[in-house]
Protein backbone atom coordinates (compact mmCIF):
# COMPACT_ATOMS: atom_id res chain seq x y z
CA UNK A 1 0.00 0.00 0.00
CA UNK A 2 1.17 3.52 -0.78
CA UNK A 3 0.80 5.54 2.44
CA UNK A 4 0.12 9.25 2.90
CA UNK A 5 0.34 10.94 6.30
CA UNK A 6 -1.84 14.02 6.62
CA UNK A 7 -1.39 16.52 9.46
CA UNK A 8 -4.61 18.57 9.73
CA UNK A 9 -4.15 22.00 11.30
CA UNK A 10 -6.78 24.68 11.75
CA UNK A 11 -6.23 28.11 13.24
CA UNK A 12 -9.60 28.37 14.99
CA UNK A 13 -8.89 26.52 18.26
CA UNK A 14 -10.61 28.24 21.21
CA UNK A 15 -8.77 26.85 24.23
CA UNK A 16 -5.37 27.73 22.76
CA UNK A 17 -5.85 30.52 20.20
CA UNK A 18 -3.73 30.31 17.02
CA UNK A 19 -2.45 26.95 18.22
CA UNK A 20 -0.59 25.74 15.10
CA UNK A 21 1.52 28.92 15.11
CA UNK A 22 2.35 28.96 18.80
CA UNK A 23 6.02 28.33 19.42
CA UNK A 24 7.54 25.10 20.67
CA UNK A 25 11.30 25.20 20.96
CA UNK A 26 11.30 28.43 18.96
CA UNK A 27 9.35 27.05 15.97
CA UNK A 28 5.62 26.90 15.20
CA UNK A 29 3.91 23.87 16.66
CA UNK A 30 2.81 22.64 13.23
CA UNK A 31 6.44 22.66 12.09
CA UNK A 32 7.53 20.58 15.09
CA UNK A 33 4.83 17.99 14.36
CA UNK A 34 5.78 17.84 10.68
CA UNK A 35 9.48 17.47 11.56
CA UNK A 36 8.81 14.61 13.95
CA UNK A 37 6.52 12.70 11.61
CA UNK A 38 8.82 13.16 8.63
CA UNK A 39 11.78 11.71 10.52
CA UNK A 40 9.83 8.50 11.22
CA UNK A 41 10.00 7.48 7.54
CA UNK A 42 6.68 5.64 7.96
CA UNK A 43 4.89 7.00 4.89
CA UNK A 44 5.66 7.69 1.26
CA UNK A 45 4.63 11.33 1.71
CA UNK A 46 3.70 13.72 4.50
CA UNK A 47 1.45 16.72 3.88
CA UNK A 48 0.10 19.48 6.13
CA UNK A 49 -3.61 20.18 5.51
CA UNK A 50 -4.93 23.57 6.54
CA UNK A 51 -7.45 26.26 5.69
CA UNK A 52 -5.15 29.03 6.94
CA UNK A 53 -2.70 30.88 4.66
CA UNK A 54 -0.64 31.75 7.75
CA UNK A 55 -0.27 28.12 8.75
CA UNK A 56 0.49 27.19 5.14
CA UNK A 57 3.22 29.84 4.92
CA UNK A 58 4.84 28.67 8.18
CA UNK A 59 4.79 25.03 7.08
CA UNK A 60 6.14 25.78 3.60
CA UNK A 61 8.92 27.93 5.05
CA UNK A 62 10.11 24.85 6.96
CA UNK A 63 10.02 22.72 3.80
CA UNK A 64 6.68 20.97 4.28
CA UNK A 65 4.27 20.14 1.49
CA UNK A 66 0.91 21.84 2.09
CA UNK A 67 -2.62 21.16 0.84
CA UNK A 68 -5.14 23.97 1.24
CA UNK A 69 -8.56 22.76 2.37
CA UNK A 70 -12.03 24.11 3.06
CA UNK A 71 -12.84 26.01 6.24
CA UNK A 72 -16.02 24.12 7.17
CA UNK A 73 -14.71 20.67 8.11
CA UNK A 74 -16.23 19.38 11.39
CA UNK A 75 -13.22 17.16 12.19
CA UNK A 76 -9.65 16.35 11.25
CA UNK A 77 -10.79 13.21 9.45
CA UNK A 78 -13.04 15.26 7.18
CA UNK A 79 -10.02 17.43 6.31
CA UNK A 80 -7.88 14.34 5.65
CA UNK A 81 -10.56 13.00 3.30
CA UNK A 82 -10.55 16.18 1.23
CA UNK A 83 -6.78 15.82 0.77
CA UNK A 84 -7.03 12.09 -0.01
CA UNK A 85 -9.43 12.82 -2.84
CA UNK A 86 -7.33 15.52 -4.50
CA UNK A 87 -6.06 14.36 -7.88
CA UNK A 88 -2.39 14.29 -6.84
CA UNK A 89 -3.10 11.92 -3.93
CA UNK A 90 -5.56 9.50 -5.54
CA UNK A 91 -2.83 6.90 -6.03
CA UNK A 92 -2.50 6.25 -2.28
CA UNK A 93 -4.25 3.33 -0.62
CA UNK A 94 -3.70 4.01 3.09
CA UNK A 95 -3.88 7.26 5.02
CA UNK A 96 -2.76 8.29 8.49
CA UNK A 97 -4.11 11.28 10.40
CA UNK A 98 -1.54 12.68 12.86
CA UNK A 99 -3.08 15.62 14.65
CA UNK A 100 -1.28 18.94 14.41
CA UNK A 101 -0.99 19.34 18.17
CA UNK A 102 0.96 16.12 18.83
CA UNK A 103 4.66 17.14 18.71
CA UNK A 104 5.78 14.17 20.81
CA UNK A 105 3.82 11.50 18.94
CA UNK A 106 5.63 8.17 19.02
CA UNK A 107 6.75 6.27 15.95
CA UNK A 108 5.44 3.03 17.44
CA UNK A 109 1.98 4.58 17.74
CA UNK A 110 1.96 5.74 14.11
CA UNK A 111 3.28 2.42 12.83
CA UNK A 112 0.90 0.50 15.10
CA UNK A 113 -2.18 2.36 13.87
CA UNK A 114 -1.10 1.92 10.27
CA UNK A 115 -0.42 -1.79 10.73
CA UNK A 116 -4.05 -2.37 11.71
CA UNK A 117 -4.99 -1.29 8.17
CA UNK A 118 -2.09 -2.59 6.07
CA UNK A 119 -2.46 -6.07 7.62
CA UNK A 120 -5.94 -6.24 6.11
CA UNK A 121 -7.55 -7.03 9.47
CA UNK A 122 -9.31 -3.70 10.04
CA UNK A 123 -10.41 -0.88 7.74
CA UNK A 124 -9.55 1.64 10.45
CA UNK A 125 -6.72 1.71 12.95
CA UNK A 126 -5.60 3.69 15.96
CA UNK A 127 -3.31 3.21 18.97
CA UNK A 128 -3.43 3.18 22.75
CA UNK A 129 -1.07 2.64 25.66
CA UNK A 130 -1.38 1.29 29.17
CA UNK A 131 -1.95 4.02 31.70
CA UNK A 132 -2.41 4.52 35.41
CA UNK A 133 -5.82 4.90 36.98
CA UNK A 134 -5.11 8.60 37.57
CA UNK A 135 -6.15 9.37 33.97
CA UNK A 136 -9.68 8.13 34.59
CA UNK A 137 -10.86 11.33 36.27
CA UNK A 138 -9.35 13.60 33.60
CA UNK A 139 -11.79 14.37 30.78
CA UNK A 140 -8.96 15.78 28.65
CA UNK A 141 -7.46 12.28 28.42
CA UNK A 142 -9.47 9.98 26.16
CA UNK A 143 -9.83 6.37 27.27
CA UNK A 144 -10.55 3.33 25.12
CA UNK A 145 -11.85 -0.17 25.79
CA UNK A 146 -11.19 -2.91 23.23
CA UNK A 147 -12.26 -6.54 22.88
CA UNK A 148 -9.96 -9.56 23.02
CA UNK A 149 -9.12 -9.18 19.32
CA UNK A 150 -8.13 -5.53 19.63
CA UNK A 151 -11.32 -4.11 18.17
CA UNK A 152 -12.45 -0.89 19.82
CA UNK A 153 -15.63 -1.17 21.86
CA UNK A 154 -15.84 2.46 22.99
CA UNK A 155 -13.87 5.67 23.42
CA UNK A 156 -14.76 8.13 26.15
CA UNK A 157 -13.67 11.09 28.22
CA UNK A 158 -15.44 9.36 31.12
CA UNK A 159 -13.70 6.81 33.39
CA UNK A 160 -13.91 3.53 31.46
CA UNK A 161 -13.87 0.75 32.41
CA UNK A 162 -15.92 1.78 35.44
CA UNK A 163 -15.06 0.17 38.77
CA UNK A 164 -18.18 -1.08 40.53
CA UNK A 165 -16.64 -3.05 43.41
CA UNK A 166 -13.45 -1.96 45.15
CA UNK A 167 -12.29 -5.57 45.40
CA UNK A 168 -11.91 -5.62 41.61
CA UNK A 169 -9.61 -2.59 41.45
CA UNK A 170 -6.49 -4.59 40.39
CA UNK A 171 -8.45 -6.07 37.47
CA UNK A 172 -9.82 -2.67 36.42
CA UNK A 173 -6.43 -0.97 36.75
CA UNK A 174 -4.93 -3.52 34.37
CA UNK A 175 -7.47 -2.54 31.72
CA UNK A 176 -6.94 1.23 31.69
CA UNK A 177 -5.85 2.40 28.24
CA UNK A 178 -5.08 5.92 27.07
CA UNK A 179 -6.13 6.55 23.50
CA UNK A 180 -3.42 8.07 21.32
CA UNK A 181 -5.09 10.34 18.79
CA UNK A 182 -3.80 8.78 15.59
CA UNK A 183 -6.03 7.31 12.90
CA UNK A 184 -5.27 5.13 9.90
CA UNK A 185 -7.77 4.41 7.15
CA UNK A 186 -8.15 2.51 3.93
CA UNK A 187 -9.45 4.79 1.19
CA UNK A 188 -12.89 3.14 1.22
CA UNK A 189 -13.18 3.40 5.01
CA UNK A 190 -12.11 7.04 5.00
CA UNK A 191 -14.71 7.95 2.39
CA UNK A 192 -17.42 6.00 4.22
CA UNK A 193 -16.55 7.74 7.51
CA UNK A 194 -16.94 11.23 6.08
CA UNK A 195 -20.12 10.31 4.21
CA UNK A 196 -21.81 9.84 7.58
CA UNK A 197 -23.44 12.76 9.40
CA UNK A 198 -21.92 13.64 12.79
CA UNK A 199 -23.38 11.21 15.33
CA UNK A 200 -24.94 12.33 18.65
CA UNK A 201 -22.23 10.38 20.52
CA UNK A 202 -19.54 12.24 18.56
CA UNK A 203 -21.19 15.57 19.34
CA UNK A 204 -21.72 14.72 23.00
CA UNK A 205 -18.16 13.57 23.78
CA UNK A 206 -16.46 15.68 21.09
CA UNK A 207 -14.69 12.58 19.79
CA UNK A 208 -14.72 12.20 16.02
CA UNK A 209 -14.02 8.44 16.06
CA UNK A 210 -17.43 7.81 17.63
CA UNK A 211 -19.05 8.69 14.28
CA UNK A 212 -17.41 5.66 12.67
CA UNK A 213 -17.83 3.41 15.71
CA UNK A 214 -21.53 4.18 16.03
CA UNK A 215 -22.04 3.16 12.40
CA UNK A 216 -20.50 -0.26 13.07
CA UNK A 217 -17.12 0.37 11.45
CA UNK A 218 -14.35 -1.77 12.96
CA UNK A 219 -11.45 0.14 14.49
CA UNK A 220 -8.35 -1.85 15.40
CA UNK A 221 -6.42 -0.61 18.44
CA UNK A 222 -2.66 -1.22 18.49
CA UNK A 223 -1.31 -1.42 22.04
CA UNK A 224 2.07 0.33 22.15
CA UNK A 225 4.54 1.60 24.71
CA UNK A 226 4.29 5.31 25.43
CA UNK A 227 5.91 7.53 28.01
CA UNK A 228 3.41 8.37 30.74
CA UNK A 229 1.86 11.83 30.62
CA UNK A 230 2.52 12.47 26.93
CA UNK A 231 -0.47 13.92 25.09
CA UNK A 232 -1.48 16.67 22.73
CA UNK A 233 -1.30 20.40 23.38
CA UNK A 234 -4.72 21.93 24.06
CA UNK A 235 -4.16 24.67 26.65
CA UNK A 236 -1.65 27.33 27.71
CA UNK A 237 -0.56 25.01 30.51
CA UNK A 238 0.03 22.20 28.03
CA UNK A 239 2.18 24.52 25.92
CA UNK A 240 4.29 25.57 28.89
CA UNK A 241 4.80 21.93 29.87
CA UNK A 242 5.67 21.04 26.28
CA UNK A 243 8.34 23.74 26.13
CA UNK A 244 9.83 22.50 29.38
CA UNK A 245 9.90 19.00 27.95
CA UNK A 246 11.43 20.26 24.72
CA UNK A 247 14.13 22.20 26.58
CA UNK A 248 15.01 19.13 28.64
CA UNK A 249 15.38 17.04 25.49
CA UNK A 250 17.38 19.76 23.66
CA UNK A 251 19.50 21.42 26.40
CA UNK A 252 21.74 23.26 23.91
CA UNK A 253 18.85 24.60 21.85
CA UNK A 254 18.22 28.33 22.18
CA UNK A 255 14.52 29.09 22.56
CA UNK A 256 13.31 32.59 21.71
CA UNK A 257 10.02 32.25 23.59
CA UNK A 258 6.71 30.45 23.69
CA UNK A 259 4.38 33.05 22.16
Amino acid sequence: MGTLIVIPARLGATRLPRKPLRLLGGEPLIVRVWERVSKMAVADRVVVATDSPEVADAARAAGAQVAMTREDHPSGTDRVAEVANLSEFRGYDAFVNVQGDEPFVGGDAVRGALSQVTSGIFPLGTAACRAGSEILANPDVVKVVADSNGRALYFSRAPIPFLRDAADRPVRDGLVRQHLGIYAYTRDALNRWVSLPPHPLELTERLEQLRALADGMAIGVALVEQEQGVRGIDTEEDLVAANIRWSSAHPTHKVAGTH
